[in-house]
């Protein structure tokens, strides 16, 4: 097979997306750390499959075209680091086929080896034994075959790309320690192998079909990922400018023409295509504004309303967030339970992000918040580390905006970020105080294990509760309290004055108490007790 069309693409990027989400949980339970928030596999299928579809509504007969609408549903779907690395690794793909109306088999070579080099450039510090090197070594080697053996089979292209992927693959502990310790390979190569298998099987004939199970997963992921703040109508299209919205049309201008009818707007334009996004009560008005300036590529208004009543029922509605008034500073942040998110809203948060562990937000999640606020500086906490690049890839969606995004990578640091701001004084002021927070701030949390494991010499059983001091496992036990405050010898000492706890839905305000009672007996530190109601971990601790 000499070129790749666009037909064959769109089969490709469908077996790929299928084989991801038939192999999710097996790269889900691909964790180093054995606590339930194993999701990268759950973050690559989501963000793979929002691109791919969009990319499959495509009505282009170039290979070109496809990718660039692919590449900018990877970029707005992206969540955690797997999510994002995926996303620029097909950027990258598409930008070496942009012009192209088909793909010969030295493009394809050259349009890996490009996606290698720009997921390495959009991770500030590059890790080796990860997906990064799994891309850089699999498309180096296809290159270089394929040039040196003057290959013009594409089908011969991506599978020495598929074979040297695997290969890579297992390598990952050699360069990544805890890996060979833990016994796994890298989860996000793996991810990216999954989906090279799938264009390689369509290549061969084959489209690999979604497997029952994985088509109840992603209702599943659905149900956990797509809540909806407002109730109202989620109205999103996509438009193909006409000639006087080629000349005229102004994101900005129509954000605030669509401001004027609803909220979590998303306005993003790339040459003569407009994605938008917002949540309103009147969709066919916001469907007459955008008709004025083209025509409809995609189209579909939901009910959230009725998505509310069907899937989160016995949750209590929160209310509708209407555009702010203009104001100096605003502060976008990650909360993964309602407990935590009240503590960041009386700490001056503007817009509070559902997620973390497991519910990792998408580019566009951020993108929507930033849309929300008129502010002269944005600051974004995402919380989490698996968080920072999502957080990140928005901060540069939304160029025409000041945001800056305060790397925390947990919720004490994302509190103590808070406590510190001070909404008037100059930004750099702020911004350091925020930074010196954040470096002074110790956090640990109470979990429970999901597998048999040892980590770093300590040996962990399944269903015990581990005490995790930053990112190292320093405790397992079976008992909870007990797991607790060993981890609370490990985190506080002399020099502590302030110990921030925060119980969650695993645990019950007589255990907060109890661990409270035996740091104030055990050291001189003050305790202060809240009701996080997050998910997945006990305790939160912050010290100071």
């Amino acid at each position: 097979m000499e070129r790749i069309n666009s037909q064959l693409l769109k089969d490709m990027l469908t077996s790929g997306m299928n084989n991801l989400a038939n192999h999710s949980a097996e790269i889900d339970a691909l964790n180093v750390f054995p606590v339930p928030d194993g999701d990268t596999g759950t973050n690559m299928n989501l963000t793979f499959s929002n691109g791919v579809k969009e990319a499959l509504k495509e009505d282009a007969d170039t290979v070109g075209k496809i990718c660039k609408t692919l590449s900018r549903g990877l970029l707005m779907g992206a969540r955690g680091n797997s999510g994002v690395i995926t996303s620029q690794i097909f950027r990258g793909f598409y930008q070496a086929v942009e012009d192209l109306d088909e793909i010969d088999a030295m493009q394809l070579a050259n349009a890996l080896v490009n996606g290698s080099r720009v997921a390495y450039r959009a991770v500030m510090r590059p890790v080796e034994g990860t997906i990064l090197t799994v891309v850089r070594e699999a498309a180096d080697y296809t290159y270089a075959y394929t040039v040196t053996e003057e290959i013009e089979d594409c089908v011969q292209v991506l599978q020495k790309m598929v074979d040297e992927a695997n290969a890579s693959l297992e390598r990952t502990p050699e360069l990544l320690p805890v890996l060979e310790e833990v016994g796994v390979v890298d989860s996000g190569g793996k991810g990216l192998c999954v989906i090279l298998e799938g264009f390689l099987s369509a290549l061969q004939g084959n489209v690999i079909a979604a497997s029952d199970a994985a088509e109840v997963n992603e209702h599943a992921q659905t149900k956990v990922q797509g809540g909806e703040e407002e109730f109202g109508f989620c109205t999103e299209f996509i438009l193909h400018l006409n000639e006087n919205g080629i000349r005229h049309f102004s994101e900005e201008q129509f954000k605030e023409e669509l401001a004027t009818i609803g909220n979590s707007i998303v306005c993003v334009q790339d040459d003569d295509l407009v994605k938008v996004h917002v949540h309103t009560l009147e969709p066919k008005t916001a469907i007459k504004m955008g008709k004025r300036q083209g025509r409809f590529v995609k189209l579909k208004v939901e009910n959230m309303q009725e998505q509310h009543d069907n899937i989160l029922e016995n949750e209590e509605a929160a209310p509708v967030v209407s555009k702010r008034e203009h104001q100096k500073y605003a502060i976008i942040t990650v909360a993964p339970g309602a407990g935590v998110d009240q503590m960041f809203k009386e700490l001056r948060a503007d817009v509070v992000i559902g997620g973390g562990q497991t519910m990792n937000p998408s580019t566009e999640d951020f993108v929507s918040a930033v849309n929300q606020l008129d502010a002269e500086h944005i600051l974004i906490l995402p919380n989490n580390s698996n968080i920072v690049l999502a957080a990140q890839q928005a901060q540069s969606v939304c160029e025409d905006q000041d945001i800056h995004v305060l790397p925390t990578k947990t919720i004490p640091q994302g509190l103590s970020a808070c406590v510190m701001f001070n909404p008037e004084v100059e930004l750099e002021e702020n911004l350091a105080e925020m930074q010196e927070a954040i470096d002074h701030v110790k956090s640990g949390e109470v979990t429970y294990a999901i597998k048999d494991t040892t980590y770093e010499g300590l040996e962990i059983k399944k269903d015990e509760y581990m005490g995790i001091f930053g990112k190292d496992i320093v405790v397992s036990c079976p008992d909870c309290l007990e797991a607790s405050k060993a981890l609370v010898d490990k985190m506080v000492d002399e020099d502590s004055e302030l110990v921030t706890l925060i119980y969650g839905k695993e645990a019950t305000k007589e255990q907060a108490q109890a661990l409270a009672d035996y740091i104030e007996e055990t050291s001189d530190a003050e305790v202060e007790i809240y009701d996080g109601k997050q998910p997945v971990y006990s305790f939160i601790l912050g010290v100071e």
